[in-house]
């Protein structure tokens, strides 16, 4: 692991997503730049003073035949030196999102994916709860007819006040744009919503056109989004994102129309999911409950009542990469039971956010994407 010293966050999050199965152990990391604060998250972690370095190079050189994956979990700006140099030594990586800093930088990365021949996960959580993916299967079995709208929506309420200004890390590195790139609010939550958007429709947006807003004064970067969608199909939809949303946690939810029907899922109820009809009552699945594809099944961790929750989500997309890896692959299809998030969903992403960004500064009314 590089990245995810004591204090952080998400690091703690993938390393207990990693741990859940058993098919991962941590054995080696550079936590930190600060050396002295590396070392220390090493020893609580339990791992040799010999495997706890001070930088990603001197790791990469010492643990190669000793260690098969990196996982980043670092600021923004360091995502792309490190799956690129890691991807050049022979590992496989897996990145927390957004894939990079900015769409050139991704696309860095999907090049070194494609000549390296590894493995390359981003964990767009979201994409990894069950009932997220039986709405994605009934989709594109048709039960909803022709997808005639889509609305996505993630508030947060954090970045309400200026908090960067008080010393919260988080905070700090997020609004800042030498470490988290073009963007705050759209590359930390808009590409959530962005990608749960096209990856349950199996619709891709076409046009936008964004209002893109920097709220709380000094602020060096956007804070909040709205944004109208055209898909492929025809569809409209809206995606708003924002972390100015006082007294919000995290709100995700997403609502999707059809001709024959409508579902919605929110990330705060994951366990589950709403079908809507013109013809009869209203149905609500069950994580773990019947009538449930195999595929939602499979993601399902505990019995029917017992709560799944996020951890559990991001578990998924590393139990699909350790199956991956097993069964001598690098990559699994949409489809496939262990498939993952890849770079492909992180260049679009960032080709979302550029483009909305873009958008909002400039005078054309819509954009293509």
């Amino acid at each position: 692991m590089v990245g995810g010293a004591e204090g952080a966050f998400i690091g703690a999050i993938h390393r207990a997503a990693a741990a859940l199965d058993g098919q991962f152990e941590l054995v080696c990391g550079a936590f930190s730049q600060d050396p002295a604060k590396g070392r220390r998250s090493a020893a609580a972690l339990g791992l040799a003073p010999d495997r706890a370095y001070d930088d990603l190079p001197a790791l990469l050189a010492s643990e190669q035949g000793r260690m098969d994956v990196l996982v980043i979990v670092t600021p923004n700006h360091l995502h792309a030196s490190a799956a690129i140099s890691a991807l050049q030594t022979g590992f496989h990586v897996v990145s927390d999102k957004p894939a990079a800093m900015n769409l050139a930088e991704a696309k860095s990365i999907e090049q070194a994916v494609k000549e390296s021949g590894r493995l390359y996960a981003l964990t767009y959580t979201y994409a990894g709860y069950p009932l997220v993916e039986e709405a994605r299967r009934r989709i594109a079995r048709g039960e909803l007819g022709a997808i005639r709208r889509i609305d996505v929506q993630y508030p947060q309420g954090w970045l309400s006040a200026p908090i960067e200004k008080d010393g919260q890390k988080q905070a700090e590195w997020r609004t800042d744009p030498a470490r988290a790139g073009v963007s705050c609010c759209l590359a930390d939550i808009g590409v959530h919503a962005f990608q749960l958007a096209e990856h349950i429709s199996g619709l891709k947006v076409a046009e936008i056109s964004a209002d893109v807003s920097i709220h709380v004064p000094g602020r060096r970067l956007d804070d909040d989004a709205s944004v109208l969608l055209r898909f492929e199909n025809g569809a409209r939809g809206t995606l708003t994102a924002s972390q100015i949303c006082a007294g919000e946690e995290n709100g995700l939810s997403i609502r999707i129309y059809g001709e024959k029907g409508g579902l919605v899922w929110t990330q705060t109820e994951p366990d589950s999911l709403i079908l809507k009809w013109p013809d009869r009552p209203m149905e609500t699945l069950r994580m773990g409950g019947p009538g449930l594809s195999a595929e939602a099944l499979a993601r399902c961790r505990v019995p029917a009542g017992h709560p799944g929750g996020y951890v559990e989500a991001f578990a998924n997309h590393y139990r699909a990469v350790a199956g991956t890896l097993s069964a001598g692959r690098v990559s699994s299809p949409l489809g496939d039971p262990l498939w993952f998030p890849g770079i492909a969903e992180g260049v679009r992403s960032l080709a979302f956010v550029e483009a909305a960004l873009a958008n909002s500064r400039g005078a054309d009314k819509w954009s293509s994407l």
